[in-house]
C-alpha cells in the first residue's frame, strides 16, 4: 500500500500496480526526497517521468505544485496514474501521457512545455542502456534554474555528460541525484 506522506492528500491511499516492471519508491526514500526539494515544489510545473502509480507527482501536487505531467508506457500504471488522480480530486491538476519515455518528451518539447522541477525513476536497467538526460537536453525541456532528481541503484554512476550532478542522497541500495 503507498499514501501520500504530506501536503493537502496526505493518508490518501493510492492503487499500486502489481507487476515487477513497476518499482515504488520506498516511503523514507520519498520522504527524504520531499525534504531535500520542498523549496523547488511549490507552484512548479512538474513532469513525472516513469511515473509508475504517480506517486512522486501526487506527492507534488498535494505539497503544491501546480501542474504535473505524468508519463508512463506500461498501460496498468497509466490506468493507476487515473485511478490515483481521480482518488485525490486531482484530475485538474495533472497530464497523464502514456507512451516511451523519449517520444513523450518529445512531444512535449513540441508543445513548447517546460519544466520546473523533473521526477525520473526508469528501469535500472535502462541507464545502462541509454540516458534520459540526455533527450531532456537535446530536447530542452528543463527551465534555467530547474531542478531533475534521478533515482538509481547504489552501483549505477549516471552518465555526468548531459548535466553536472549538485547532490546525492540515499537509502539503502536506492540513490538520487540531482542536477541543476
Amino acid at each position: 500500500m503507498i499514501r501520500v506522506i504530506g501536503g493537502k492528500f496526505k493518508g490518501r491511499r493510492l492503487t499500486i500496480v502489481r507487476s515487477p516492471l513497476v518499482r515504488p519508491i520506498p516511503a523514507k526514500l520519498k520522504e527524504a526526497l520531499f525534504n531535500i526539494i520542498q523549496e523547488d515544489v511549490k507552484g512548479a510545473i512538474v513532469l513525472d517521468g516513469f511515473a509508475g502509480t504517480g506517486s512522486i507527482g501526487i506527492e507534488a501536487l498535494s505539497r503544491g505544485a501546480e501542474f504535473v505531467v505524468f508519463v508512463d508506457e506500461f498501460y496498468p500504471s497509466v490506468k493507476a496514474l487515473k485511478t490515483n488522480l481521480a482518488r485525490c480530486d486531482a484530475e485538474d491538476s495533472g497530464r497523464v501521457v502514456h507512451k516511451e519515455f523519449n517520444r513523450a518528451v518529445i512531444q512535449l518539447a513540441g508543445e513548447e512545455s517546460r519544466f520546473d522541477l523533473i521526477f525520473l525513476d526508469p528501469p535500472y536497467k535502462m541507464l545502462e542502456e541509454r540516458n534520459p538526460l540526455k533527450v531532456i537536453k537535446k530536447r530542452g525541456i528543463l527551465k534555467p534554474g530547474g531542478l531533475i532528481v534521478l533515482r538509481h541503484h547504489r552501483k549505477i554512476e549516471p552518465d555526468r555528460k548531459f548535466f553536472d550532478p549538485v547532490r546525492t542522497a540515499g537509502i539503502g541500495d536506492d540513490r538520487l541525484t540531482f542536477y541543476r
